[in-house]
């Protein structure tokens, strides 16, 4: 694994052990959170069409909706008792080894039934196949690559002998102890998948015993996001042509992630990111049988002036007040207002004005506005040789079609507004006093790099 990845993961695995244990109330949130997304997403990845909110309806309340297959279904409910099965086995198993008969299990548990499925055979004709559950495949299985060539699995003959070293060789991994958590999960998925044992279902459990190798360790589990498929299958590709390492580093990126978020619940910090609100939202109407938006206020010319002037323009006041404060320990400073392919400076916002420029330009619509990013770049530390422009950190506001999106990557803040909401004092105060917390370790930092 990359070395600055995998000291990036060890200090903020020992800083989470350091807040824990967490508040219950924080704990059950995330658990909560990695059990939605996980299961979610890895179904996802496979072809299941339950949306994100049709998914916690039926983990949360056992209820369906939607024009979807009882298949779907099923799987989705059987994928969900398999996580809460690895979570089990990760605390129970410590002392004892996995075995095959626990993965085939796992294959009965999301497959749940025998069933039907389409296929093409050896010289590409359509057929129809029998799917067993628990049971490894009994006919060959390939894969189409995207040069176009078929990728046979390992035969059927060979299978029970192909993973009856996989197994050996992870208990003799385990024995010794020289591969990080990481390591050990990423090359036994690798080696799974390359198998392709079951007849269905090979890409879901591998990724059910990663985050069983990782919760054994401690760990929070990971979240491949269906959104990130591309690049999911470009580092197994890249691993198919020798380089394990980019597959072992794109599940160590996944885990910062979890990191990052267990982190926050530890701190009872908020743990939603840009876009759970739509989740939860659009869960909460199927909840109370409303189909139609309600919302007052929508994105329009009129909408967009308005936060400027009376969410955006406020913020920047303040936090160039905070600013203030650190200007002694600078000889300059830039304030930058980037609207989405525009960009423009200054030394304070006041004077910035973009959109009094933008509404000029012939032919520009306001309306149409994705973002606006403001930005703070102090230059040249005092009594220092560094004269480089320092990152005093940033903010996003997001325009949706009916709300707005504030957040700030530094501050480890976001907040979701509707077009005629304004930020409270407490919400401006706050992200400001953690942009200058930001600013002051960004200082710090470069002191001790000297």
């Amino acid at each position: 694994m990359n070395s600055i990845l995998l000291r990036t993961i060890n200090e903020r695995m020992e800083g989470l052990k350091k807040l824990l244990p967490m508040k219950e109330e924080y704990q059950h949130k995330l658990d909560n959170k990695f059990r939605l997304e996980f299961n979610y997403n890895s179904n996802h990845l496979e072809g299941n069409t339950l949306t994100m909110s049709e998914t916690m309806r039926l983990l949360a309340f056992d209820e369906t909706d939607g024009e979807h297959t009882l298949r779907e279904y099923e799987e989705m409910k059987g994928h969900d008792w398999a996580f809460e099965l690895v979570k089990k086995w990760a605390i129970e198993k410590r002392d004892s080894p996995l075995t095959e008969i626990d993965i085939k299990n796992l294959n009965k548990a999301i497959l749940v039934k025998p069933f039907w499925k389409d296929a093409i055979t050896s010289d590409n004709q359509n057929t129809r196949r029998l799917i067993k559950v628990g049971e490894y495949k009994e006919l060959p299985n390939s894969v189409k690559q995207i040069n176009g060539e078929i990728f046979q699995y390992t035969s059927p003959q060979n299978t029970p002998i192909e993973m009856g070293e996989l197994m050996q060789w992870f208990r003799d991994e385990e024995e010794k102890k020289d591969l990080h958590p990481v390591e050990l999960a990423a090359l036994f998925h690798y080696r799974f998948v390359r198998i392709h044992h079951f007849d269905d279902g090979n890409g879901r459990i591998s990724r059910l015993l990663v985050n069983y190798f990782l919760i054994k360790a401690d760990f929070p589990p990971i979240v491949i996001k269906s959104e990130d498929k591309k690049n999911y299958l470009s580092a197994l590709r890249k691993a198919d042509s020798g380089d394990l390492e980019a597959f072992v580093d794109y599940l160590g990126e996944q885990l910062l992630w979890s990191l990052d978020i267990s982190i926050k619940a530890a701190r009872s910090e908020n743990i939603d990111e840009p876009g759970d609100l739509d989740k939860k939202l659009s869960f909460l109407k199927k909840q109370l049988g409303i189909n139609a938006e309600k919302i007052t206020a929508k994105k329009s010319r009129e909408a967009v002036i308005w936060v400027y002037e009376n969410n955006i323009l406020p913020f920047a006041k303040a936090w160039e007040d905070l600013l203030k404060k650190f200007d002694p320990l600078f000889y300059s400073r830039k304030m930058r207002i980037l609207v989405d392919n525009y960009t423009f400076e200054g030394t304070d916002f006041e004077k910035i004005n973009p959109l009094e420029t933008l509404i000029s330009l012939k032919d520009y619509s306001i309306r149409n506005i994705g973002k606006i990013t403001l930005e703070a770049s102090p230059k040249g530390l005092v009594k220092s040789k560094n004269d480089r422009e320092f990152n005093g950190g940033s903010v996003d506001f997001w325009f949706y079609e009916n709300r707005i999106e504030i957040g700030s990557s530094e501050a480890n803040r976001f907040a979701h507004k509707l077009y005629n909401e304004k930020l409270t004092e407490v919400e401006i105060e706050n992200l400001t006093e953690d942009l200058g917390n930001w600013l002051y370790h960004v200082i710090e930092s470069s002191i001790e790099e000297k």
